[in-house]
C-alpha cells in the first residue's frame, strides 16, 4: 500500500498555495499561484472568486505532481482561507454575483460609524468579541446585498461598485438569498463549496467568527445581528467544528482530482497558524506576519473579553470538544508595507531590506507609521493614513527601509502589552511565522522590542500545516494533540539580547501613531 499524505489549501490575500504533507508534518510538495488585486475605487479592494477557485485546481494538480502521488493517496484535505474576505454566488450556477470584497476593502467604513454613532457597537463587541470595524464581513455582505446585481452575474467591480442597478432595486437579491438561492460565505465557504461540487454550504467556527454576525458565546449566528444588517438566514453556511471527524464532504470523484477525498478542516489563516505552531494550551501565543500581521494569544475555554482594544475569537474547535478562545490583535499593514517600499523603489526585493537596514545604526530619528488601510488593534481607527516622520535633509532610503522594520516590531509590542494587561500574562515567547520572519534584523528587532524571545517555526508553511493537521486529526491520520506538538520543530530562537537596541525608540512610537490617527476625511478622498 502506497503511503498516505494529508493535502492543505492555503488561500491568502495575495496567492493561493497547496501543500502536501507527510506524517512527520514536512512538506512534500508545494505550488503556488498569485491572482489580481482589484481596486475599482480608492480603498475598494476586490478578487475574482472564479479566479481563486481555478488557481486552487492549478495549485493542487501541480503539488501532486511535484511529490509524484494521486488524489488517491491523500487521507484528507484541509481549508486556510484570507478571513472575513465574503463571496456571494449563485446557488443554481455557481457563480459569483459579484467579486469577491476583500477583509482589507474600507468601503463600509462610514456604516460603521454609523453602527458606534447609534450605540451597536457595544451590542457588537458584547456577542461578537470584535470591534466594529469594515474589516469584518457582515457590511461587506450587507453592501452586497445592496448593491450587486441579483441576476447570478460575476460584477466587474465598476459598474457593480457603484450603487446598484435595477436587477436588485425591489430586494431580489435579498429575496432570492432568503430562499437560499443565492449563498453567502468566507473564502473557505467557497472553496469547500466547489471541493465537493456544490455538496456542501459550510463553514467552521474561527470563520464565522470573523463575520461580526455570529455570537461567539452561543456559537450560533445572532437574530439580532442578522436583522441588523437586513441578511437573511437562508443564505448563511452551516457552521462547524475546524476538525471535523463527520467530514465536511468528499470532492467530487467525477471532479478535477477525479477521486473521493474527505474534505475535513478548514480554519482561518490565523487560527490555522496558531494550530500549525501547535499553541494548543493557554498563554501559547503566535505572530504571523504576511500582508498584516496578527498575534493570538490562546485563553483556552474562556472568552476574554477585551478592555484595551483587542478581539475575543475562536481559536479552533475539534469535534466533540468545547470550543477554544483566543485573544487576537490584528494588524493591518505589516508586510504590506515592505511591499510598498518595493512600489515606491525605495529596495528592489523584499530580501534587500536586511542589507539596508543593518548599513545604518538606526532610523536616524525617522518614524514610520504603516497605517495604508487605517489601523487595527489596539487603536481601531479607520481614518488613520500611513505617514513618515522625522525626516531631514541627511534622511537616506536606508533609515526609512529600518524604519519601517521597525514599526511592524512595535505595532506588535502594542498587542502584546494589551494581551498582557487583559489576560494577566507576562509573554516570554512568541512563536512567529510567515514570510517577514526569514529576515533575521526583524527577528532580532522583535525580540528587543518584547523583551521576549522570537521562536521562529522550522516549517515555513506554518499556516498550511494546521489547516493540514485539523483536517488529519479529523480522519485518525494523527492520534492526538501529542502527535502535533511532537512534529514541532524550531528553526531558531532570537532572544532581547540578538536586538538593535531599538527597545528605547519605542517611547516616541506612540507619538507617532497619534499623528496619523484620524488623518483621512471624504473631501480628501
Amino acid at each position: 500500500m502506497s503511503e498516505e499524505y494529508v493535502g492543505a489549501i492555503d488561500q491568502g490575500t495575495t496567492g493561493t498555495r497547496f501543500v502536501v504533507f507527510d506524517h512527520a508534518g514536512r512538506a512534500r510538495a508545494t505550488a503556488y499561484e498569485t491572482h489580481e488585486q482589484h481596486y475599482p475605487e480608492p480603498g475598494w479592494v476586490e478578487h475574482d472568486a472564479t479566479e481563486l477557485w481555478a488557481n486552487t485546481k492549478l495549485v493542487v494538480a501541480g503539488a501532486l505532481e511535484e511529490a509524484g502521488i494521486d488524489a488517491a493517496d491523500l487521507a484528507a484535505i484541509g481549508v486556510t482561507n484570507q478571513r472575513e474576505t465574503t463571496v456571494l454566488w449563485d446557488a443554481a450556477t455557481g457563480e459569483p454575483v459579484h467579486r469577491a470584497i476583500v477583509w482589507q476593502d474600507r468601503r463600509t467604513t462610514e456604516r460603521v460609524e454609523e453602527l458606534d454613532a447609534d450605540g451597536t457597537g457595544a451590542e457588537i463587541r458584547a456577542k461578537t468579541g470584535l470591534n466594529p470595524d469594515a474589516y469584518f464581513s457582515a457590511t461587506k455582505l450587507e453592501w452586497l446585498l445592496d448593491n450587486a446585481s441579483g441576476d447570478g452575474a460575476e460584477g466587474d467591480g465598476g459598474d457593480a461598485g457603484g450603487g446598484g442597478d435595477d436587477t436588485n432595486d425591489e430586494g431580489t437579491l435579498r429575496a432570492r438569498a432568503a430562499a437560499g438561492e443565492v449563498l453567502f460565505g468566507t473564502v473557505d465557504s467557497w472553496l469547500v463549496y466547489n471541493l465537493t461540487g456544490g455538496g456542501a454550504h459550510v463553514t467552521d467556527v474561527t470563520n464565522a467568527s470573523r463575520t461580526m454576525l455570529y455570537d461567539v458565546h452561543e456559537c450560533d449566528w445572532d437574530d439580532d445581528l442578522l436583522a441588523r444588517f437586513d441578511v437573511p438566514g437562508g443564505c448563511l453556511p452551516e457552521v462547524r467544528p475546524s476538525s471535523d471527524a463527520d467530514r465536511y464532504g468528499h470532492t467530487d470523484p467525477d471532479g478535477f482530482l477525479g477521486a473521493s477525498v474527505p474534505v475535513a478542516g478548514a480554519l482561518g489563516d490565523q487560527q490555522a497558524a496558531l494550530f500549525g505552531q501547535a499553541c494548543f494550551d493557554p498563554g501559547d501565543a503566535k505572530n504571523t506576519y504576511g500582508t498584516g500581521s496578527f498575534v493570538l494569544l490562546n485563553t483556552g475555554s474562556e472568552a476574554i473579553e477585551s478592555e484595551h482594544g483587542l478581539l475575543t475569537t475562536v481559536a479552533f474547535q475539534r469535534s466533540g470538544e468545547p470550543v477554544q478562545y483566543a485573544l487576537e490583535g490584528s494588524m493591518f499593514v505589516t508586510g504590506a508595507a515592505v511591499e510598498w517600499l518595493e512600489d515606491v523603489s525605495l529596495v528592489g526585493d523584499a530580501a534587500e531590506t536586511e542589507r539596508l537596514a543593518r548599513s545604518v545604526d538606526s532610523p536616524d530619528g525617522v518614524y514610520v507609521v504603516p497605517a495604508f488601510a487605517g489601523l487595527g488593534a489596539p487603536h481601531w481607527d479607520q481614518r488613520a493614513r500611513g505617514t513618515i516622520m522625522g525626516l531631514t535633509r541627511g534622511t537616506r532610503r536606508e533609515h526609512v527601509v529600518r524604519a519601517t522594520l521597525e514599526s511592524i516590531a512595535f505595532l506588535t509590542r502594542d498587542v502584546t502589552d494589551a494581551m498582557a494587561a487583559d489576560a494577566g500574562v507576562d509573554l516570554d515567547a512568541l512563536r512567529v511565522d510567515g514570510g517577514a520572519v526569514d529576515n533575521d534584523f526583524l527577528c532580532e528587532v522583535q525580540a528587543d522590542v518584547l523583551g521576549a524571545d522570537v521562536v521562529r517555526a522550522a516549517v515555513r508553511e506554518t499556516t498550511a500545516l494546521g489547516a493540514a493537521y485539523a483536517a488529519g486529526l479529523a480522519v485518525g491520520y494523527w492520534d492526538d494533540l501529542d502527535a502535533l506538538r511532537a512534529n514541532r520543530r524550531v528553526d531558531r530562537t532570537f532572544d532581547p539580547e540578538d536586538g538593535a537596541t531599538t527597545g528605547s525608540r519605542y517611547e516616541r512610537w506612540g507619538e507617532a501613531v497619534e499623528r496619523s490617527l484620524d488623518w483621512a476625511r471624504d473631501a480628501d478622498e
